[in-house]
C-alpha cells in the first residue's frame, strides 16, 4: 500500500462542469474521485423534484454526464467513485448508474448508503419539539413539512468500499464525508484517531467546491484570470497523520497557493473551533499552510476535540410563496425613476390587497443594482445612470405573489421614462421551502448500507467526548508612528458563504505580520458600519474567531441574509459578495511595514 492516498474533487455543487472527470482521469494516479452535490437549497429543489415523481429527487447528471462517458476509463485505471449524488432518493441513483454500467457491460460494483431520510418520522419528530439550533424558533406544523434529512458521516462508506465497492452513492451527507470515507477505508482509521479524521475532514472540506481551492472565486482573480477555461480541478494527497499536499492536475489552469487554499478552508466552517462533524469535532485554529512547491500547499495541524453524539438535521417546510423580478432603468435620474416605480407598483399590489380583505406580504425586497445598494453606509454616491431595479415579494397565497407580477409589468406604460429590459417569459410564484435546523441523537437514526451482498446495519460507532478547546490569545494591539488608511484587500485575502441565514467571511493575512492590523481593525463597529443593511433581524449578531496557525479570522454574521437562500428575497442570499465589500473597506496600518512587505520577500503577493 502506498503511505499516501490520492483523491480528487471533481464536483462542488450540482451544475458543476462535466469537464472535471476527464480531467482529473487524465491526470492518472488517483485512488479516488469524490463528488459533491449538495446543498440546502439543492436538497429543496430535489425535494419538490421526488414529491412530483417517486423516482426522482437526485443528481440525475452524476450518471449521464459524469459516469456514463467515463465508466470505461473508471473501471481500466481502477479509480473508486464516492458521491452524494443521491440526494432525496440515492436507491433510484444507484438504479440509473446500475443499469447504465450493464449497458456498457462492465463489472462495476455499486453500493447505497441510506437512512438520512427521516420523513416517516416527522410525527415523532414533533413530539420532541425540537428548536432551531441557530435561530431557537419553534418547529412548523407538521403538515406542513417537506422533507427531513440528517447529515451522515464518514463510517457507512468506509464499510461500503471495505466490501468492496467499486462506486459509493450517499443521500445526505456532510460535504467533506466522501473523502473522510476514503481515507478511514484506506488507513483504517477508528473514533479514536481523532485528529487524522479532522485533517481527513479538512481535506474533505478543501476539495468539496471544487475549483474554488485551484483558483476559482479566488481574491486576487487576475492572477487566474487567463486559464480559468481550462482551470484544474484539485487533488489531495493525504498521509496518515491527516496532514496533506493539495494540487491540480499539471499543465491545467488556475491556482494552488497559501491564498487559493486558505480561503477555502476559511469558507462556510462556523466556530473553527468547533466545526462539529458526525465522526469528529474539528479545531482548525492551528492549522498552517506551507507553499512546498508551484501548485503545492501542505496543510496541517488540524485536531480532533471528540466525536458528537448527534447529527446535524435540516427540515424544509411550506413557507408561502416568493417571486421577483428585475427592471431595468438608465438615463438621467435612474435611481429615483427605478425607487419610484418599485413604491409604485408596491402601493398598488398592497391597494388591491386591502379591498380583498388579504393581508399584506410578509417580506418585500427592493434593491437598486448598480446604486452600489449592497454598500450601505459605505456606498458612493455619484449618481447612478444604469440601474437595474430588483423587486420581490413573499406572501402565504401563491395569488398575491401573482399579483405582484401582473401589477409590476402592467405599469410598463405608467412608469417614469427609461424603463427597459430584455424581454422573456413572465416569472412565476414559486413556493418557498424554508430551513429549520436541529440535532437528531444518533442512535434515532438507523443508518444502513445496500449492495450486491445484501443490506448492513451501520450504527454509529461511539467515540470520545467531545471537548471545548481554549481560545488562543489575540493578537496584541499594534502601534505605529506613520499609519496610513488602505483597503482590506491589499492585506488580506477573503471569502464568504452562508449556512442558513448566518454570512461566514473568512480573512487570511497576506503576511502574518499584518493580521495585528486586521484584527484590530475588524471591530463590531467595523463591521456594524459595512454589513449593518444586512443586520436588521431580531437575530443579528457579530461573532469574530482568531486562527493562529493560519494568520486568519473567521466572522459570523447572525440573521444577516434574509432568511437564507431557501426562502429569502435578496440579491444575494449566500453571501458570495459579502467578503469583497469587507475587501472594499479602508482600515488603517503601519505604512513603514505594508511598504516593506510589498516591496521585499513577495510575501504578500497570491
Amino acid at each position: 500500500m502506498s503511505q499516501h492516498l490520492r483523491i480528487g474533487g471533481a464536483s462542488g455543487f450540482w451544475g458543476d462542469a462535466s469537464a472535471a472527470t476527464p480531467q482529473l482521469l487524465a491526470a492518472g494516479g488517483l485512488d479516488f474521485i469524490v463528488y459533491d452535490y449538495l446543498a440546502e437549497i439543492t436538497m429543496a429543489i430535489l425535494a419538490r423534484g421526488r414529491a412530483k415523481d417517486p423516482e426522482a429527487g437526485f443528481a440525475a447528471d452524476f450518471v449521464t454526464a459524469a459516469m456514463a462517458p467515463n465508466l470505461r476509463e473508471i473501471a481500466r485505471q481502477g479509480v473508486r467513485i464516492i458521491s452524494n449524488a443521491g440526494g432525496m432518493n440515492p436507491t433510484a441513483c444507484a438504479e440509473a448508474l446500475r443499469a447504465e454500467i450493464a449497458r456498457q457491460g462492465l463489472a462495476l460494483k455499486v453500493a447505497v448508503i441510506a437512512g438520512d431520510d427521516l420523513f416517516a418520522q416527522r410525527d415523532e419528530v414533533a413530539a420532541t419539539a425540537p428548536r432551531d439550533m441557530f435561530r431557537g424558533t419553534a418547529l412548523p406544523p407538521v403538515e406542513k413539512i417537506a422533507s427531513i434529512n440528517a447529515y451522515l458521516g464518514a463510517f457507512p462508506i468506509a464499510a461500503a468500499l471495505d466490501r468492496g465497492a467499486d462506486i459509493v452513492i450517499t443521500g445526505r451527507c456532510v460535504d467533506s464525508a466522501v473523502t473522510l470515507g476514503a481515507a478511514i477505508h484506506y488507513f483504517g482509521w477508528t473514533p479514536k484517531d481523532l485528529d487524522a479524521l479532522a485533517g481527513g475532514s479538512l481535506a474533505g472540506h478543501i476539495l468539496e467546491c471544487g475549483p474554488q481551492a485551484t483558483g476559482g472565486n479566488f481574491t486576487d482573480w487576475r492572477a487566474v484570470a487567463d486559464n480559468l477555461a481550462d482551470i484544474g480541478y484539485p487533488i489531495v494527497e493525504l498521509q496518515a497523520d491527516g496532514s496533506f499536499e493539495v494540487s491540480k492536475p499539471e499543465g491545467s489552469g488556475g491556482l494552488v497557493s497559501r491564498g487559493t487554499v486558505g480561503e477555502q478552508m476559511l469558507y462556510e466552517i462556523g466556530d473553527p473551533q468547533a466545526y462539529l462533524l458526525p465522526d469528529v469535532a474539528c479545531d482548525f485554529s492551528a492549522v498552517t499552510l506551507e507553499q512546498t512547491g508551484p501548485d503545492r500547499v501542505l496543510v496541517a495541524g488540524a485536531r480532533g476535540l471528540g466525536v458528537p453524539d448527534s447529527y446535524k438535521t435540516c427540515l424544509t417546510w411550506a413557507d408561502g410563496y416568493r417571486s421577483g423580478h428585475i427592471f431595468t432603468f438608465y438615463g438621467l435620474e435612474a435611481e429615483a425613476k427605478a425607487q419610484h416605480f418599485a413604491d409604485t407598483v408596491l402601493q398598488r399590489c398592497r391597494a388591491t390587497l386591502k379591498r380583498m380583505q388579504a393581508p399584506d406580504y410578509t417580506d418585500v425586497s427592493v434593491e437598486l443594482i448598480g446604486t452600489e445598494s449592497q454598500f450601505g453606509l459605505l456606498r458612493s454616491s455619484a449618481p447612478a445612470r444604469e440601474v437595474a431595479a430588483k423587486i420581490a415579494v413573499r406572501h402565504p397565497d401563491a395569488r398575491a405573489v401573482g399579483l405582484f407580477l401582473k401589477e409590476a409589468t402592467g405599469l410598463g406604460l405608467a412608469t417614469p421614462p427609461g424603463l427597459s429590459g430584455f424581454a422573456g417569459a413572465r416569472p412565476k410564484p414559486s413556493p418557498v421551502l424554508a430551513l429549520f435546523s436541529y440535532l437528531t441523537p444518533k442512535d434515532r437514526v438507523a443508518v444502513h448500507l445496500s449492495d450486491d451482498a445484501g443490506t448492513l446495519e451501520c450504527p454509529a460507532l461511539q467515540g470520545a467526548e467531545v471537548r471545548v478547546a481554549p481560545r488562543p490569545a489575540l493578537p496584541a494591539a499594534p502601534r505605529a508612528e506613520n499609519i496610513v488608511e488602505v483597503p482590506l484587500v491589499e492585506m488580506a485575502w477573503a471569502r464568504s458563504g452562508d449556512k442558513g441565514d448566518i454570512a461566514n467571511i473568512g480573512v487570511m493575512a497576506r503576511d502574518p505580520d499584518l493580521m495585528p492590523w486586521i484584527w484590530a481593525a475588524m471591530t463590531p463597529a467595523h463591521l456594524q458600519a459595512v454589513f449593518g443593511h444586512f443586520l436588521q433581524s431580531e437575530a443579528s449578531q457579530i461573532e469574530r474567531f482568531y486562527l493562529p496557525g493560519s494568520a486568519a479570522m473567521n466572522i459570523l454574521l447572525h440573521g444577516a441574509l434574509g432568511g437564507g437562500g431557501t426562502s429569502s428575497l435578496r440579491n444575494d442570499p449566500q453571501a458570495k459578495g459579502y467578503g469583497q465589500l469587507l475587501l472594499a473597506a479602508s482600515i488603517p496600518v503601519d505604512a513603514d511595514l505594508l511598504a516593506r512587505l510589498k516591496g521585499g520577500q513577495g510575501s504578500i503577493q497570491p
